[in-house]
């Protein structure tokens, strides 16, 4: 998985992780875990693309092992 902008100060500097996950909360819940700083960017909001689809709160989309998952600050915009 990767890690967009700003969410990589919040682990370490880490621009990839590795999480095992099935849907996109278990994400959220196992980056929590790992990465304590991501806690409070992940409780204001953040999206996830998944093989190139951007989700928001789609908490139980599902995400296959060889899916390409980039995990990036809520995108706001008009």
């Amino acid at each position: 998985m990767l890690l967009w902008g700003s969410l990589r100060s919040f682990a370490d500097g880490r621009a990839e992780v590795e999480v095992e996950a099935s849907t996109f909360k278990e994400v959220l819940d196992r980056l929590a875990e790992a990465y304590p700083g991501l806690r409070p960017q992940i409780a204001r909001g953040v999206s996830m693309a998944l093989d190139g689809r951007v989700y928001r709160e789609a908490w139980f989309a599902p995400i296959k092992p060889d899916s390409e998952v980039v995990l990036m600050p809520y995108m706001q915009g008009g």
